[in-house]
């Protein structure tokens, strides 16, 4: 009996495995922070900016969450690039200009990451405006 032929993984089934392990990770971010007493506001909201993974309400105050999926903690955490936090600013401040009290909002900045068995970890006011 002939084994089937595998080809290698190609770019476009790479990038849909990222795609899809990225939203399975926000997706358990989101219910962890649930469960801590946060409230979802929005999820993958995307702005002229940028995208903002996770919007979050506790009280007044708006938390924006970045959510990093790799092996390690560690390697999620050094994937965070400065450019990336000022597009992260920059959609927010843009989210922000529809809210009650705009740019005078309370907000937070946090970094979620996410190792690969999928363990959560909030590093909270992990950078802030520039």
């Amino acid at each position: 009996m002939q084994l089937p032929l595998q080809l290698p993984p190609t770019r476009q089934d790479r990038g849909q495995r990222a795609y899809l392990s990225g939203l399975s990770a926000e997706t358990s971010v989101a219910r962890h922070l649930e469960r801590s007493g946060l409230v979802v506001v929005a999820e993958r909201w995307r702005g002229r900016g940028g995208e903002i993974d996770l919007i979050l309400r506790d009280g007044d105050t708006f938390i924006f969450v970045e959510v990093k999926k790799a092996r390690s903690f560690d390697a999620a955490l050094n994937s965070l690039r400065e450019a990336q936090m000022h597009r992260i600013h920059a959609a927010a401040s843009e989210y922000l200009a529809h809210t009650p009290n705009g740019q005078l909002t309370d907000v937070r900045f946090d970094l979620a990451l996410v190792n690969e068995t999928g363990q959560v970890q909030i590093i909270e006011n992990a950078f802030s405006h520039f």
